[in-house]
């Protein structure tokens, strides 16, 4: 069994999203948040690589130098076992319903394509807001037939690949780009763990699709990098092709939305859910 490290992050109320920033940015594998009675939120995040934690809390000390940060080595367990004991199915849309390997033949989901997700590394494994409520414009933009077998996605930030293995599995083909190594990696396993074909995980941002339209273009990141990136992921999509971003909380939409426009695009359909917001072009 791997040694596993844990970070512990304890913020204070005024360093809340610059910490979640910084996390979502370079931690695309996860983490968990908790409340403190104090006021203060202490994110944790687990990894097998000490250096990437080390690196985690440098950059964490440097952007909120108040915030206390703890890094230590766990003891040695069973990390699936534990996995298991709450990993729960998680439905998206009509269509689909994200599963962990050991839940691959389960007869609960008639009708749903099964998208399974090896856990260990969870890059998204659909219980974060954001993925499901991708995952359900997607499901729905099938229903609608805005997308359909035999056309072309680009899945950015793919993460786990959970997105682009869902368009493999409903018949289309695509790239899936992530600038970090990390989550290729884990795409390119989950990709094996489905079988798909035509699903193609490789390193990079939006550049490395320059030059190359699809009928679908998701981008599930953060609201900022939606807005830098605006001008690239608007090119990308074809004319009369379908735009799915998302990452953003329902207070960014407005924001997001006029950078979109500011390409050329129409007011988009909005999806929302809880605090956050899916932007859809259709």
């Amino acid at each position: 069994m791997k040694q596993i490290f844990r970070l512990d992050i304890v913020a204070q109320e005024g360093d809340f999203d610059r910490i979640s920033g910084l996390l979502t940015l370079g931690v695309s594998f996860g983490w968990e948040e908790e409340s403190l009675a104090t006021g203060e939120t202490r994110f944790r995040v687990h990894c097998e690589q000490e250096d990437f934690l080390q690196k985690l809390r440098e950059s964490v000390s440097r952007a909120a130098p108040e915030t206390h940060c703890t890094l230590e080595a766990l003891e040695a367990q069973d990390w699936l076992s534990a996995w298991r004991q709450f990993f729960t199915p998680v439905c998206c849309g009509s269509r689909f319903v994200v599963l962990p390997p050991w839940l691959a033949e389960s007869p609960d989901f008639p009708g749903r394509t099964p998208v399974l997700i090896e856990p260990k590394s969870a890059f998204g494994t659909g219980h974060h807001a954001t993925t499901a409520l991708c995952l359900g414009v997607v499901s729905d933009l099938l229903d609608q037939g805005r997308i359909a077998s035999g056309q072309t996605f680009l899945d950015l930030g793919t993460g786990s690949g959970v997105l682009g293995i869902a368009c493999c599995k409903s018949g289309l083909s695509g790239l899936g780009l992530d600038i970090d190594p990390l989550a290729v990696d884990n795409a390119l396993e989950n990709r094996e763990l489905n079988q798909v074909s035509g699903f193609d995980a490789a390193l990079g941002g939006i550049e490395a699709a320059v030059g190359r339209s699809f009928d679908l273009v998701l981008a599930n990141i953060l609201a900022r990098p939606l807005m830098e990136l605006a001008p690239a992921v608007a090119a990308a999509r074809k004319p009369h092709g379908c735009l799915v971003l998302s990452g953003l909380l329902e207070i960014q939409a407005d924001g997001v939305e006029a950078a979109y426009k500011a390409q050329g695009l129409p007011t988009a359909r909005r999806v929302i859910e809880g605090e956050w917001c899916a932007l859809v072009w259709e």
